[in-house]
């Protein structure tokens, strides 16, 4: 692998979906219409317009400057800060932006915490330098230099160097009480890596085997975890710098230090715990207050951010931002169309912004004064039907992994019924499979056993061996008893809701009895956790780029693959955990380790393929309809922000985006 300056894995064509272990989209960039790159390194590159004020730094911290309360801006700026590129011309400083979210703190990971080493660009086809300003691979991708940005500073002031990677690396995320297994991100191989320090702004990775996904990886969700653990604040929090840290724990009501450390917020951003007024961070705002128990989250300007405009003003233009936590979906579809908002991102599964909610919120747009942004989904599937192949119950288990069982079932269904009443005629039947903008796009993924046959479908349930039914005309399982299992479906996804209760009619048709068992997302997590579920539905991931780093519906290799948990377990724990797959789903695991540790992205894309074709084959599971582009809301007065952005959760929608030079001209 080449050495590179933190360009080196950019892409060079929109046609491949995996150059630098990613991927390519075919969709209409925004960012490409504005003839703009965002994102520069120079200073001195003119934005092509003045900005509105000569101010270099928000009003209430040149005040702060003045009064002697805060270091002036020279000392707070890095050397090189890195530049963004605004959208549509300079923005000005002031104001707020107020959203609604279904969970403040994993959200505010998206919309506020999206500064890792590196970073995506807005179009999710280039990995640019960010708190790493540049990189080198070497060694066949076992190693990974990356040199930090010199003068960036924590929220509180406190220098950010290759110390506070070391001891996030080596003492947290490497910690085996804290994290006895470590994340695979820093894994390689079925091996942890490790972390050299090589001066105080050089750090390197060094792993046993090529570890060809790491800087895709490190630029996704789910990479936060060494920029959320600032040594100088928790340090104090650890024994190996506290040694009266169990002490510490006792007083304020822990049973340890381990039970103690993550509630101060150190490990993962999306929790309530990391967005406290005390914990520094490295994002353009940082945590004001929590309000009404948690029901508010007010974050206010980071005064110490390292990122300009192209006329040199510190960023962000927003003094804060404000999450309102929805209680009560249709309340905050009131609020959305009498405009109590500044901008509702494109999102990728529930929220306001959904298809059945569109007419309403469009025949508002000028009373509330807003306008819609178009989403471009990396979802697939507005729904997967995923049963446990895993299940405790032999019956069920054996059921459940007959292919033909599944191909029945899915011919059982009446789609282009499901797209008009459910999703107001917005799809098209499909399975688990990319999307046609993805160039993994493969027809006999996406189409195979969607017609609606229920004739069809009969022939393969006989086949699957399910020809005896009892007096009400229900198929029996192997046992004699009626076939009959619950599908778990979480209440904050109404459409899916919906959509299953609608499935429940076409296969009571062929002789399945089925329940609709609804519940919070909260449990529907615990019980998959424990391999409970017989069946699940879930919004379909892994439409585009995301492929390639979470192909769960592909290959049963994360917690999230729902059809095999107990597989991925096994998987994921080298055999110590689950439940051992059949020899099919371990012949996938070996082609993804294949591409876990290949280094070139050509050759990753010809192993995706294959995996794919697998996935094909084995039909895992049972696809719905393939979900048209979503939708936003934006204030008109709410500037900066794309006409058009990607929704995934990979994404981080809207991070790449950079809400920090959003900016509002309301008075």
């Amino acid at each position: 692998m080449p050495a590179g300056t933190g360009m080196s894995r950019s892409f060079v064509s929109r046609r491949r979906i995996l150059q630098a272990g990613a991927g390519g989209l075919a969709a209409v960039s925004a960012w490409s219409l504005t003839g703009c790159d965002l994102l520069s390194t120079d200073p001195s590159k003119e934005s092509g317009e003045q900005a509105t004020t000569e101010e270099k730094e928000a009003p209430a911290l040149a005040a702060q400057v003045k009064a002697g309360k805060l270091p002036p801006l020279k000392d707070r700026l890095p050397a090189k800060p890195v530049v963004v590129q605004t959208l549509e011309r300079p923005g000005t400083y002031g104001g707020s932006w107020t959203l609604f979210e279904e969970n403040p703190p994993i959200n505010a990971a998206r919309e506020c915490g999206y500064d890792y080493l590196v970073r995506w660009s807005p179009d999710w086809t280039k990995i640019l330098p960010n708190l790493a300003e540049s990189w080198e691979i070497g060694n066949g991708g076992r190693e990974y230099t990356f040199h930090l940005r010199e003068g960036v500073r924590w929220s509180d002031g406190e220098p950010f160097t290759a110390d506070d990677l070391k001891f996030a690396f080596d003492d947290v995320v490497m910690n085996k009480e804290l994290f006895p297994v470590p994340p695979s991100l820093y894994t390689s191989g079925g091996k942890p890596g490790r972390l050299d320090k090589i001066d105080d702004h050089t750090v390197r990775f060094v792993f046993d085997t090529p570890h060809g996904l790491f800087l895709t990886l490190l630029a996704s969700a789910g990479a936060h975890e060494l920029l959320s653990a600032a040594k100088h604040h928790f340090s104090q929090f650890h024994p190996k710098y506290n040694p009266d840290v169990e002490a510490l724990a006792k007083k304020e009501g822990f049973a340890s230090w381990v039970e103690m450390f993550p509630a101060k917020g150190a490990g993962s951003i999306s929790s309530t715990d990391f967005w406290q007024p005390e914990v520094p961070n490295l994002f353009a705002w940082r945590t004001a207050r929590v309000a009404e128990q948690g029901q508010r989250l007010v974050l206010e300007r980071n005064p110490y951010y390292w990122k300009t405009d192209p006329d040199g003003r510190q960023l962000p233009y927003l003094d804060g931002v404000t999450f309102v936590a929805v209680t009560n979906l249709e309340t905050a579809l009131l609020q959305s169309t009498d405009g109590q908002f500044d901008l509702l991102v494109p999102t990728f599964t529930g929220g306001i912004c959904t298809v059945r909610n569109k007419p309403v919120l469009a025949r508002s747009r000028e009373s509330g004064d807003y306008r819609f942004i178009e989403g471009v989904s990396s979802s697939m599937n507005y729904a997967v039907i995923a049963f446990n192949l895993a299940h405790k119950d032999q019956n069920l288990r054996q059921v459940f992994q007959n292919k033909d069982f599944r191909i029945g079932l899915s011919h059982a269904i009446n789609r282009q019924e499901i797209i008009k009443t459910v999703f107001q005629r917005q799809g098209e039947p499909w399975q688990a499979a990319p999307r046609k903008e993805s160039d993994l796009y493969s027809e006999k993924l996406a189409k195979q056993y969607t017609a609606y046959d229920p004739a069809t479908a009969n022939e393969h349930l006989d086949k699957a061996g399910l020809t005896r039914r009892d007096s009400e005309g229900f198929r029996l399982r192997p046992d004699g008893k009626r076939l009959f299992f619950q599908v778990d479906v979480v209440t904050q996804e109404p459409n899916q809701i919906s959509t299953v209760e609608l499935i429940k009619g076409y296969w009571k048709a062929v002789g399945i009895d089925i329940n609709v068992n609804t519940m919070d997302r909260d449990l529907f997590y615990t019980r998959k956790a424990s391999y409970e579920p017989d069946a699940s539905v879930w919004t379909g991931d892994g439409g585009l780029a995301d492929a390639l780093i979470d192909p769960r519906w592909y290959v049963p290799v994360t917690s999230e693959s729902n059809y095999a948990i107990a597989w991925s377990d096994w998987y994921n724990s080298d055999g110590t955990a689950g439940q051992e797959p059949p020899e099919d789903a371990q012949r996938q695991m070996a082609i993804y380790d294949q591409i876990r540790v290949e280094p070139d992205p050509d050759k990753q894309r010809t192993l995706l393929v294959q995996l794919l074709e697998s996935a094909a084959e084995h039909f895992w599971v049972i696809g719905v309809a393939l979900p048209v582009g979503t939708f936003g809301l934006v204030k008109n007065d709410f500037h900066n922000v794309p006409k058009s952005m990607i929704a995934s959760y990979r994404y981080l929608t809207p991070g790449p985006t950079h809400p920090e030079q959003y900016f509002t001209s309301a008075t």
